[in-house]
């Protein structure tokens, strides 16, 4: 007997289980309230003890935009975005909050990861919003390039730093990436414990599939599209002034 299985979807599921990043975009500006509206809705995202240590910085100077773009490797996308946000982690205003009442924010990892994580969540919240709306994105890490010069450039008090940019805009659907594949569900998802049997032979399979993507998209990864690309990149410290930059910009990790 086959027994039917049961398919949950939602609209927030089924943009979930669509979504690409965006990085070409049709020029067309976001309507200020469409965007207005999209940030006030992630503005509800989680947050650790109600802190809410983190800020959004919406850039649309298209000269302000040309020099983020050169800060996270010339990254072309932030020029032609309609909008080009900064999520920050943001402990200044907690400094302010516990000096009115006479004490001294601790600066130490714990609130360093918290922030970094609201942060993280907010911008999650803002690129789904925005989805929803019918926009596209992309997450840019490499606004870690240079912090201290991103900082300057956005006129950051201490205690703020740009965990990640975001290019925001409508999605030129000609450009429109196909999807790539992720890791295999079980290698994500584990239940009740941690699943520590040897996962070397369905890495090899995502290489595969992987791989496979690529080449029909025309690029010549070889078969390791995955590991390979991850042993490479990740085997040597990237950002080693990372620590140091952010204790000039007002973090600490003691």
């Amino acid at each position: 007997m086959t027994i039917e299985r049961e398919e949950y979807t939602s609209p927030v599921s089924a943009s979930l289980n669509k979504r690409v990043s965006i990085r070409h975009f049709t020029g067309e500006a976001i309507p200020d309230e469409m965007l207005r509206a999209i940030l006030n809705s992630a503005r509800r995202t989680s947050t650790s003890s109600n802190m809410q240590a983190y800020s959004l910085v919406v850039v649309r100077n298209p000269e302000t935009k040309k020099q983020l773009a050169v800060l996270a490797g010339n990254q072309k996308h932030i020029e032609t975005s309609a909008v080009f946000i900064a999520i920050c982690a943001d402990i200044h205003r907690l400094e302010i909050a516990a000096d009115m009442h006479g004490k001294t924010i601790a600066k130490n990892l714990e609130n360093f990861l918290v922030s970094s994580v609201d942060a993280a969540l907010l911008g999650q919240s803002v690129l789904a919003v925005a989805e929803s709306f019918g926009l596209g994105g992309v997450m840019i890490g490499g606004m870690r390039n240079h912090p201290k010069e991103a900082a300057e450039l956005l006129g950051f008090p201490k205690g703020v730093y740009i965990v990640f940019g975001m290019s925001l805009g409508f999605p030129d659907e000609a450009k429109r990436s196909p999807q790539k594949p992720r890791l295999p569900e079980e290698l994500i998802i584990h239940y009740e414990q941690y699943d520590t049997s040897d996962p070397t032979e369905k890495l090899r399979q995502h290489d595969a599939e992987l791989a496979e993507h690529y080449r029909s998209q025309g690029r010549g990864l070889d078969d390791a599209a995955w590991t390979g690309v991850i042993a490479n990149r990740f085997s040597t410290i990237r950002r080693p002034e990372m620590r140091s930059v952010l204790e000039e910009l007002g973090f600490n990790f003691d």
